[in-house]
């Protein structure tokens, strides 16, 4: 199957190796992967900003850069793909780029489900004896009604305990700008979340986005709290 990576650009920038391990595993299940080194961002960041006119600009950008394919598009993150599947069609609504976001959306997926969904794969091969606790992004839950896919594959690694924490699907506090502008409220959100997390026992947490796990990890580090974060892929890739 011939796959478009969308790589978002602070995965781009901060988490490269987590990229990588989502390539892996493609590649691994038959995929080839095909990358636009040209790619930017989805616009996302600057449209939750306020800055919809420019945003707009980038989001043109990315959709002209994918159409006239019929590759699936595959991202590391729910939260860009909710972005193209959510609001794309109210920004280029009864605009000339109508019919190329309506192919795009319908060719768009966030990688757990892509491999779930779409390869029917739940078992990568994957061995990581530790103690893990997934996190519900409210983008993977919320916009991209993602809920099993991510803990289907997480079941079949090998050593890999999963264990449930308390309000699993209450936010992590980052929100993009959110944690910006409201920081007291962000942090007692990302401190519930941590609480949770090590009241399972478990040693890492888990989720489809970079973006919660880096709001969390800051906390983590600034407290000295004895956990890890992991990115999905970075857990299917472990051990092969």
């Amino acid at each position: 199957m011939q796959v478009q990576l969308f790589i978002p650009c602070f995965v781009d920038q901060l988490f490269p190796k987590t990229a990588m391990n989502m390539v892996r595993v493609l590649e691994k299940f038959g995929c080839s992967v095909d990358y636009d080194p040209e790619q930017t961002c989805c616009g996302q960041p600057a449209f939750n900003a306020g800055f919809w006119d420019e945003s707009k600009a980038v989001c043109e950008k990315f959709v002209k850069e994918n159409r006239g394919s019929d590759n699936l598009v595959v991202a590391p993150s729910a939260s860009c793909i909710g972005f193209v599947r959510n609001y794309y069609p109210k920004i280029f609504d009864n605009s000339s780029l109508h019919n190329d976001v309506k192919d795009l959306r319908s060719r768009s997926y966030e990688f757990s489900e892509f491999l779930v969904n779409v390869l029917k794969v739940t078992d990568t091969g994957a061995s990581l004896p530790v103690k893990a606790t997934y996190h519900d992004s409210c983008a993977a839950l919320r916009e991209c009604r993602i809920k099993s896919e991510p803990r289907k594959l997480l079941e079949q690694v090998r050593g890999l305990e999963l264990i449930e924490m308390a309000d699993v699907e209450t936010c992590c506090g980052f929100g993009g700008t959110f944690a910006i502008k409201y920081e007291a409220i962000s942090i007692a959100m990302a401190d519930q979340k941590v609480q949770h997390a090590l009241q399972t026992g478990a040693e890492v947490i888990v989720s489809t986005d970079l973006s919660c796990l880096m709001h969390l990890e800051g906390y983590i580090r600034q407290k000295g709290v004895p956990l890890k974060t992991m990115h999905l892929a970075d857990v299917l890739a472990s051990g092969w």
